[in-house]
């Protein structure tokens, strides 16, 4: 059963194993839509459901269909422009698009698995809150940068200075010297980056609370601050909807893309993926190249084997998200059953 969400209306087509369209409908996305669509969907006995990944759309729909016990994958986008450009029916609309849906789940098995919302739900949340306030805030402090060169070219604040509560103090106190609009509005907005930043530290610890509960193994993991570690939480959600490390690398953009043909086997960086999970696992990278640990060790590794720099720290990266994936399900595992007392085990490198 292909499903293409739109905020007003689902469509959804069922397709036999071979793929050939049995029957559509289309429902209004609101409760009662989402009950007509239950009954129907129990006509057919058990399905496949395949949903579009398009979660702000379709989250509370997913959720209706978990709670009736539906099986429920999700399709990226990418993958159904091969689906409608194979397809006999040409053009675009929510029928093609549902069954384009619902053909990729047939003939891609290893697709991710939607689940139930639940603590990752929250840290996603928050962290998503916490980045349009850091964007806000530098936003702000470049306009404040300004004026504050135009007042007085001496209250020059160093980089990063404004995320510093001291530093802010004084300016505020600086600029009581002055007069004026420009100083009145520079005030102002010294005022609104002191707002932002005390919001920001406490989202940052309440972060903190949140993954230090949920995920010790990934904290444990060398270069894997609070912050990346929110972030692939937050964007993994339950690491067992992905089938093997090679899925989840994929999922990261981390697994090289196979660019070969004959005898010479090539492979080439893969652009796609969740780049916000990518940056985070570049993030632990670099740091873990930077310290003294088994990344560090394995990378200079690559290097004596003729790796450039740049090839060297993609291959760590590779290394890291396998070494993510295996903390996830360990941490996933500690919530699935009574906690104990025992701090979590080191998960090797090598393993």
């Amino acid at each position: 059963m292909g499903i293409d969400g739109h905020k007003n209306t689902h469509t959804l087509v069922a397709v036999d194993p071979l793929g050939k369209r049995l029957a559509e409908l289309t429902v209004a996305a609101r409760p009662a839509g989402h009950l007509k669509a239950l009954a129907w969907l129990h006509g057919f006995g058990p399905v496949l459901v395949a949903v579009e990944d398009c979660r702000h759309l379709t989250r509370r729909f997913e959720a209706d269909l978990l709670n009736s016990g539906h099986a429920v994958v999700r399709v990226h986008t990418r993958l159904m422009a091969g689906a409608r450009r194979s397809a006999r029916e040409r053009g675009k609309s929510d029928p093609i698009d549902a069954e384009a849906v619902a053909r990729v789940a047939l003939r891609e098995p290893d697709l991710p698995k939607a689940c139930l919302d639940g603590p990752s739900r929250d840290i996603k949340l928050l962290v998503d809150h916490r980045r349009t306030l850091v964007a806000q805030r530098t936003a702000i402090g470049n306009k404040l940068r300004w004026f504050l060169h135009e007042l007085d070219p001496e209250l020059a604040v160093a980089s990063r200075g404004l995320r510093r509560l001291c530093v802010l103090d004084h300016l505020a106190h600086a600029l009581m010297q002055h007069r004026g609009t420009l100083a009145a509005i520079a005030a102002e907005l010294v005022a609104d980056c002191r707002r932002l930043s005390e919001r920001i530290n406490a989202l940052e610890s309440q972060i903190r609370r949140l993954v230090t509960t949920r995920a010790p193994h990934l904290l444990a993991i060398p270069g894997c601050g609070v912050l990346s570690a929110a972030v692939i939480i937050g964007e993994a959600a339950d690491a067992t909807r992905f089938v093997s490390k090679a899925a989840f690398a994929r999922f990261n953009g981390t697994a090289p893309i196979p660019v070969w043909s004959g005898n010479k086997v090539r492979v080439r960086l893969n652009r796609g993926g969740n780049r916000t999970v990518n940056h985070a696992l570049h993030m632990i990278a670099v740091t873990q190249v930077r310290g003294d640990s088994e990344g560090a060790t394995y990378f200079a590794k690559q290097l004596t084997v003729g790796k450039t720099k740049t090839e060297a720290l993609r291959l760590l990266r590779r290394r890291v998200s396998d070494r993510v994936y295996r903390a996830l399900l360990a941490d996933q595992a500690d919530l699935d059953q009574p906690r104990n007392s025992q701090p979590p085990t080191p998960i090797s490198l090598a393993a």
